[in-house]
């Protein structure tokens, strides 16, 4: 059974080759062939997780030589190498008629197909050499793909500064992996986790080298993962090819997500990076929210959204709940991808139709339109948008999992997920609606299946992802905080909700709680978050000044 995994990556590399060497015969046909090697690749994908999961076996290693060059099988490298291969097959099959029009049709396809192979010997790599290796490879095969339209010197200069984030982002993966081979003196993962687990306490170099290849790897991750402040890169690399955006937000920015799970059996000895990675997290995911509201391009604001979600997915692995930062991130990556790919249809109808009404009775209905929408009232809708969603949040887990609530990382989750539960309602109350109370029910019984299937399928996955339990309490007990410090953070969420909710209902009679007062205040604040908080700008102008420098010490070191 592990020698089919070898197939996995091997699969699009042959494809590649076979595009390289076929496309003056075949011409755009080579399409085609890239696709059916793309639709095999996901069908032994399937099946190797299939037999995974039907054989009851433990996890496999197989390496062609010494102790490197290898594949490892687990639930984590089978799960993930079925979600990157089919969301590849979908760009494949998008891309077929998306790119028909755009030059270097077939270099598009054999990079695409590269690419692939990079990401799916990333997830299935077996010792330290080879996960580094398909950690440069993706960099590069990314940088390539960005720059596809080499006419753009937008798209060249977004792709090189996509790259040089991602150079930041691999010398602390690098050294992770040296402090993790001179401590424990192994490159193969199931010995390397074995001697981890058994000697967590391990220093070199002076350091415990647990928690040092942890941050490293956390601040590795960062980058991959755009997370604040190493996420200029994510929102500014919509110029190259909307297919490429897909697979970029689908897969290629997960990997923080998945390289932090892979080297959970560190993560779980060092506590404090585990506290960094929810600080970093949340922070990255209220930014990413706040400042996706005021763009005015669709794939950028698509953009910031998934710096948001990745931001949420950093901070899931930061309370502990490893196994559904990876459950998130392929959800992210089916719903954002068909987003990618329908918001390069919209581009283009809105390049042929302005969508401006012609028909003089249409305008005339509009402008005439009085009257304010029926809504329920105010009171009623706000008990019913904070007590509900919390209610079927709370039956839901407790149903599935009893013990949930013992977990400081799990009440957090439920405290976000209530959160986002009230929003939802909250936005509903605000539609307009001939029937709200109807559409209320609606979107009540919705949430209620919504949050039953997640729930049961979250936990389903977390035990299938770490079956020894062991090993998941100690994750939730390594990403605790002591009683006070909760109880603190705890509060001062709440108050946060309250003061929004107070807000929220003098807006809607069309007052304030300070009154004019701050009005300046808040026009500032739109300005700073309309810029992106100038961040782009002071990484421009610092740029500039490395520039600038270098030229002064070429001039006085005579260098020609």
């Amino acid at each position: 059974m592990i020698k089919l995994q070898w197939l996995i990556p091997l699969l699009p590399v042959l494809s590649a080759l076979l595009v390289h060497l076929l496309a003056g015969r075949l011409g755009r046909r080579v399409a085609q062939l890239s696709v059916g090697m793309g639709v095999i690749t996901f069908l032994v994908a399937l099946w190797q997780i299939v037999v995974f999961i039907t054989s009851d076996q433990g996890p496999s290693w197989m390496g062609i030589g010494g102790n490197w060059g290898s594949v490892y099988l687990d639930p984590l490298s089978a799960t993930m190498a079925l979600v990157v291969s089919g969301f590849s097959l979908i760009v494949h099959i998008y891309s077929v008629r998306y790119m028909a029009e755009e030059p270097g049709y077939a270099r598009f396809f054999m990079l695409l197909d590269l690419m692939t192979a990079s990401i799916l010997l990333f997830v299935t790599a077996g010792d330290l050499i080879t996960l580094l290796i398909a950690w440069h490879l993706v960099s590069v095969m990314m940088y390539f793909l960005l720059g596809q339209n080499t006419e753009s010197r937008p798209g060249e200069r977004y792709a090189f500064w996509t790259f040089l984030t991602y150079r930041i982002g691999d010398l602390p993966m690098v050294l992770a992996a040296v402090i993790l081979f001179q401590a424990y003196g192994a490159l193969d993962f199931p010995t390397l986790f074995d001697r981890l687990m058994a000697a967590p306490d391990t220093e070199v170099f002076g350091m415990p080298a647990a928690i040092t290849a942890a941050g490293l790897i956390a601040v590795s991750a960062f980058a991959k993962s755009a997370q604040f402040p190493l996420h200029t890169w994510l929102p500014y690399t919509m110029d190259g090819p909307t297919p490429v955006s897909a697979l970029m937000h689908a897969g290629i920015v997960n990997a923080g997500g998945i390289i932090i799970n892979r080297f959970a059996p560190a993560f779980v000895n060092a506590d404090g990076v585990l506290h960094l990675l929810f600080v970093v997290g949340l922070l990255t995911a209220v930014i990413g929210s706040v400042l996706m509201l005021t763009q005015n391009d669709i794939k950028k604001s698509l953009g910031y959204s998934t710096m948001g979600q990745m931001g949420f997915m950093i901070m899931e692995t930061g309370v502990g709940a490893f196994s559904l930062a990876v459950f998130h991130l392929i959800a992210h990556g089916m719903f954002k991808a068909t987003m990618f790919l329908s918001s390069g249809d919209l581009i283009g109808d809105a390049r042929r139709h302005d969508d401006v009404p012609q028909n003089p009775l249409y305008t005339f209905l509009v402008d005439r339109k009085t009257g304010k929408p029926a809504r329920l009232p105010w009171l009623a809708i706000g008990v019913v948008t904070l007590v509900v969603p919390l209610v079927i949040l709370l039956l839901a887990h407790w149903a599935v999992s009893p013990d949930f609530f013992q977990k400081q990382g799990a009440i957090v989750l439920l405290f976000f997920g209530w959160i986002t539960g009230v929003q939802v309602l909250f936005a509903t109350h605000r539609l307009d609606a001939t029937n709200p109370v109807r559409m209320m029910l609606m979107i009540l019984l919705s949430f209620a299946l919504i949050v039953i299937g997640y729930s049961i399928i979250g936990h389903t996955f977390e035990t299938f992802l770490y079956p020894d339990a062991a090993f998941r309490e100690a994750l939730y007990h390594a990403a605790g905080l002591d009683a006070v410090t909760f109880d603190g953070l705890v509060l001062l969420l709440g108050l946060i909700v309250l003061v929004g909710w107070i807000g929220s209902y003098l807006a809607s009679r069309e007052e304030s709680l300070f009154g004019n007062r701050f009005s300046e205040l808040r026009l500032t604040l739109y300005s700073l978050i309309s810029r992106e908080l100038y961040i782009a700008d002071l990484y421009e102008r610092l740029s500039q000044a490395l520039l600038e420098g270098s030229k002064r010490i070429n001039v006085w070191m005579r260098w020609r």
